[in-house]
């Protein structure tokens, strides 16, 4: 149960869904079957991708899954204690609200969610390991909005709003999966921050060839969120360490997390100013989800410099651009009142990131975190501006 009632609609910008053993494999064409597939590995399930054990997420069923919010003191005061990872997990049973949207509503009544962006869990890895076979990776990212709009929809009742993803590497197979979501009710599109893979090899989404991409974006008023994903950095640290691998979702080296905290969504944040992509599409509307804002206040005060440096080169300050075109979502161990005053409260939302182990037990505790701000302020980062993005009465 919630903490407390709150007298005002909320909208939870971070929500995730478990998916179940069909979602990556129900609806490839037969002539791509076996490109992701389940199998028993010493015991215990495990997903392949092209023929491989990928242990990006340990337990990929999700049937045992760490309590939601397990981490929650963990990011906020740290691990005096040095406790164990599964000790801090807490873990337990999934709930059936972790799967489907019927009872997920359900338990939104008892958190006092009204609204909720509802984000995959385990398609966060599909990009990354079909990086050099972009055709495929079109294949089985279609195929996973396929089974997301038929298991979850969406827009299941106007409260949940499901999150289909559209992958890059090829442009023209790209707008035609955006406007496949958008004409079967998507009004949010999720896109990786990483440069997207492609024929030619990796490059930025923001350069000039991506433009019809996000003309279409405008046109169809749909919201990109850019969400934490696997974004492909672990190459780089592995050269650091000398060794191969993939990124561990819960497994990180101490070099890892040390210098990886903050490093792909400032890239990506960077990238859509400096290539200039906000500038030449200045009504697109881009949320940076699940990456927390601590690194917000450096990032500005680099591009401020920079600005200073070479105003000539830049069509617009790039801060002015983050402002008009950028939406935040601070963690709840981030200083949601701080990045008010560096980016203005229209341009701050709310999320839990509910039922992940890194997230909140308690949704609502967020409030509290805004705690000295008028009202009308907390409405807005607690609701409002979310609801105005997505463009809810």
């Amino acid at each position: 149960m919630p903490s407390r009632q709150l007298d005002f609609p909320v909208f939870d910008a971070d929500n995730h869904m478990y998916e179940t053993t069909e979602a990556l494999t129900k609806h490839l064409p037969d002539s791509h079957r076996g490109l992701v597939d389940y199998i028993d590995h010493r015991g215990r399930t495990k997903i392949l991708v092209r023929g491989k054990i990928s242990n990006y997420i340990p337990n990929p069923t999700f049937q045992r899954v760490g309590s939601p919010g397990a981490q929650e003191e963990y990011f906020r005061h740290g691990n005096p204690e040095g406790k164990s990872r599964r000790e801090i997990m807490k873990p337990m049973d999934a709930l059936p609200a972790f799967f489907d949207p019927e009872p997920r509503l359900e338990l939104m009544d008892e958190l006092g969610l009204d609204y909720a962006m509802m984000y995959p869990t385990l398609a966060s890895l599909v990009e990354e390991r079909f990086r050099d076979a972009p055709d495929e990776c079109h294949i089985v990212i279609h195929a996973l909005n396929q089974w997301m709009l038929e298991h979850w929809t969406f827009n299941y009742e106007g409260r949940i709003f499901p999150v289909p993803i559209v992958t890059l590497p090829i442009v023209e197979r790209a707008i035609e999966e955006l406007e496949w979501c958008a004409e079967r009710g998507a009004r949010a599109v999720l896109i990786r921050p990483a440069p997207p893979p492609g024929l030619r090899g990796p490059r930025s989404f923001a350069l000039p060839e991506f433009d019809p991409f996000w003309e279409r974006v405008v046109e169809l008023d749909v919201l990109v969120a850019m969400h934490a994903s696997d974004s492909g950095y672990t190459r780089f640290t592995n050269e650091w360490e000398g060794v191969s691998g993939e990124m561990m979702a819960f497994n990180q080296s101490l070099f890892q997390t040390s210098v990886m905290h903050n490093r792909a969504i400032e890239d990506a944040v960077t990238s859509w100013v400096a290539h200039g992509a906000l500038t030449r599409h200045p009504r697109l509307r881009v949320a940076i989800i699940e990456n927390g804002s601590s690194w917000v206040r450096p990032l500005l005060a680099h591009l401020e410099t920079c600005y200073q440096r070479m105003p000539q080169a830049w069509e617009e300050h790039p801060v002015d651009v983050i402002k008009r075109n950028i939406w935040i979502h601070p963690f709840h161990e981030d200083d949601p009142v701080g990045l008010i005053g560096v980016v203005g409260v229209d341009n701050v939302v709310f999320g839990s990131d509910y039922p992940h182990v890194e997230g909140m037990a308690d949704p609502l505790s967020f409030v509290d975190q805004l705690d000295g701000l008028p009202d009308e302020q907390v409405r807005k980062v607690m609701g409002a501006n979310m609801a105005n993005l997505m463009k809810v009465a």
